[in-house]
């Protein structure tokens, strides 16, 4: 049975790993079922945050801008994972936005995890709910901040001792870490061109652009020029 591990935790800008960005980590280093050792970082995302953000993590978009930076944070948090098998709520999810930054850095990311969701969906009754809140209520494990990371990740680690006490026997294989596979394609920035044309747009038609990050991609900035035009109406050309 699974004994050493790391707890991982993200929270995000959204849903989806190819547009959205990573807001906070955290990560918990558990030793023969014991904290040992934790990371825990907001970062700037370098986007605006939507209200619904704002609102379910309590972070500030005044909080966003002065959090870490991107780059040199998630290595120092890959660094901080090293080679233990990570435990995580739905841990593909988190995984799929760390995934998404290694290739985009050209690097390799491959891991092997247990999901406390996968735990839950086996051994509790098909009408308990299961997400992080819903389990901690059915375990009796207090939730405080919810939705920020490192306290989401430690009630995440009470949960999977809770479930290895009460289910681990005869379970075993359920235990066990599998391969953590998502698909990612490396997103190039967007080009000058592309920002130059959003600048002649936004002249054209007397608009101000949304915020750009310095980290757009060739793909968010398509996103917006449609987006955009489909707003406003295409520039016309000069005769």
């Amino acid at each position: 049975m699974l004994k050493d591990y790391v707890v991982i935790d993200l929270e995000m800008t959204g849903l989806n790993a190819k547009n959205d960005k990573i807001l906070e980590v955290a990560a918990i280093r558990m030793r023969d079922g014991r904290e040992v050792e934790c990371f825990s970082a907001i970062v700037n995302p370098e986007v605006p945050l939507s209200d619904k953000v704002i609102e379910l993590t309590g972070i500030s978009q005044e909080q966003a801008e002065n959090g870490r930076v991107m780059d040199e944070t998630l290595q120092e948090f890959l660094t901080f994972i090293g080679e233990d098998i990570l435990v995580g709520q739905n841990v593909i999810f988190d995984f799929s936005f760390l995934k998404q930054w290694a290739v985009n850095h050209k690097l390799t990311l491959e891991k092997q995890a247990v999901d406390t969701l996968k735990l839950a969906r086996s051994f509790l009754p098909v009408e308990q709910k299961k997400d992080l809140e819903s389990l901690c209520v059915y375990f009796k494990i207090p939730r405080v901040n919810a939705h920020r990371a490192l306290d989401d990740a430690r009630e995440t680690a009470q949960i999977f001792e809770k479930m290895k006490a009460l289910y681990g026997e005869g379970n075993g294989e359920l235990f066990e870490p599998k391969p953590l596979q998502y698909k990612a394609k490396k997103q190039s920035p967007a080009t000058l061109h592309q920002k130059e044309y959003l600048k002649r747009f936004a002249q054209y038609h007397g608009i101000e652009l949304p915020e750009m990050s310095p980290m757009m991609t060739k793909s968010e900035a398509s996103r917006l020029t449609d987006r955009l035009i489909a707003k406003y109406g295409k520039m016309k050309e000069k005769k």
